[in-house]
């Protein structure tokens, strides 16, 4: 299926692609038939295609290894993450910030590469940096809030609630920073989908227009609210959250609608074909 919703004189011609990864190119340890083959053939053709994820907890050169292991070649230069952009932000706001960072490694090497100086416990921090933390303890999350309350910014790589994981979910890194925000009464500033902020970041990666920038994802909730408000077109591929079924519903209470729904990477192919 490819249902296309806006008259295609309205689409501006491609100069990027901003693929969401899980759900879109693979699920969990799956990889979705065909994303590997629409990957190779978009990159033959030198269209420019960049892998923009919520997951804070890998490194760039990890995110490329899973992509590799999923059958997806993507260069790691090419791979744009919530933690890279969360310490873009913190670096340009906070210049000169001491951080505290509730987070793994994808995290800590991300403020570091931005020349965010990490403190510890006991020390003072001008930016509390929160993403997924599957080692978080009760104390690290004490000190977090003595730092909000003494007065630290809050910023958050991504609001993602649950973490999907083979056979269940995981609390992510939004039920972290709820937590945070019930402590202290204090609001992060969101970094990830669907927020614009990691979407600018991934922009000026690029150096395309939002609207020569269409983005393609699985999930109007994330990647197609983030499209919205960057202003880009959007396209869902019905390999992750939604079906054929219930796209149109998850559409309707998310309040983002795409540009043109694809059954998969075939369809999305087909579609692009004569685009690019």
């Amino acid at each position: 299926m490819i249902r296309i919703l806006k008259p295609l004189d309205e689409f501006a011609k491609p100069e990027a692609l901003l693929f969401d990864l899980d759900g879109t190119l693979y699920r969990g340890h799956e990889p979705v038939p065909g994303a590997g083959r629409l990957i190779a053939g978009l990159q033959s053709r030198g269209m420019l295609s960049l892998f923009v994820t919520n997951n804070s907890t890998r490194t760039p050169g990890e995110v490329a290894e899973h992509l590799e292991m999923m059958g997806v070649e993507a260069p790691v230069e090419r791979i744009v993450t919530s933690a890279m952009a969360a310490a873009d932000y913190a670096r340009s706001n906070y210049p000169g910030a001491a951080a505290y960072a509730i987070g793994e490694k994808g995290l800590k090497e991300a403020l570091q590469d931005a020349g965010l100086r990490l403190v510890g416990n006991g020390e003072t921090a001008d930016v509390v940096v929160q993403g997924l933390d599957r080692q978080l303890t009760y104390d690290r999350l004490t000190e977090a809030v003595r730092h909000l309350l003494g007065g630290a910014a809050f910023v958050q790589t991504n609001p993602d609630r649950l973490l999907p994981v083979d056979g269940g979910f995981l609390p992510g890194a939004g039920s972290i920073g709820a937590t945070l925000q019930a402590a202290v009464g204090i609001e992060p500033i969101v970094i990830g989908k669907p927020s614009r902020i990691l979407m600018d970041y991934s922009l000026r990666i690029s150096g395309t227009s939002p609207a020569g920038t269409w983005v393609i994802g699985d999930n109007p909730y994330t990647d197609l609210a983030a499209a919205r408000n960057a202003g880009c077109p959007a396209i869902l591929v019905l390999t992750g959250l939604c079906d054929a079924d219930n796209w149109e519903s998850h559409c309707a209470k998310a309040e983002a609608y795409p540009d043109v729904v694809c059954t998969g990477p075939e369809q999305l192919e087909q579609f692009l074909h004569d685009r690019i």
